[in-house]
């Protein structure tokens, strides 16, 4: 299997909204359309500071990464959250998500980003397995309310 990691395009559209109802599924969560669209739209808009890095095999995406890229108040250089990440059950276990990963610390490096930072579910053993070979969890308790 060749794999490319890039930037999305927006002929990945269908392929990404495929990936995206499975990830939403997965986390158990209602994102309705008008989220969607505004998630894509923001994605393909080149002066948003969201981004998507793709995997892909041949034309069809496989998995991808939703970024966003902020200042921060403890560093003085821009940080990057990596807010989703995500593959296709039929990819999964050969290293992708581990190519995602690597590519954004590339990025992050040629860009000059302080940090690269990224919350999972605490049971995500899956995923946890792959982020505990970056980096161990911080300690932090995130606290969100929704409005």
């Amino acid at each position: 299997m060749t794999v490319e990691i890039r930037d999305a395009r927006p002929s990945d559209e269908a392929d990404w909204r495929r990936l995206w109802a499975a990830y939403v599924e997965f986390y158990g969560v209602d994102v309705g359309e008008e989220v969607t669209a505004a998630t894509w739209a923001k994605v393909m808009n080149p002066a948003a500071p969201l981004f998507m890095r793709v995997a892909t095999e041949g034309e069809t995406v496989i998995g991808f990464a939703n970024c966003l890229v902020h200042d921060a108040t403890w560093v003085k250089d821009p940080v990057c959250y990596l807010e989703d990440l995500f593959l296709d059950a039929a990819a999964r276990g050969k290293g992708i998500g581990r190519a995602l990963l690597d590519d954004l610390v590339s990025l992050a490096k040629a860009k000059g980003w302080a940090r690269l930072y990224w919350h999972t579910d605490e049971g995500n053993s899956t995923a946890r397995r792959l982020y505990d070979h970056y980096t161990k969890p911080d300690g932090h308790v995130r606290y969100r309310m929704s409005f």
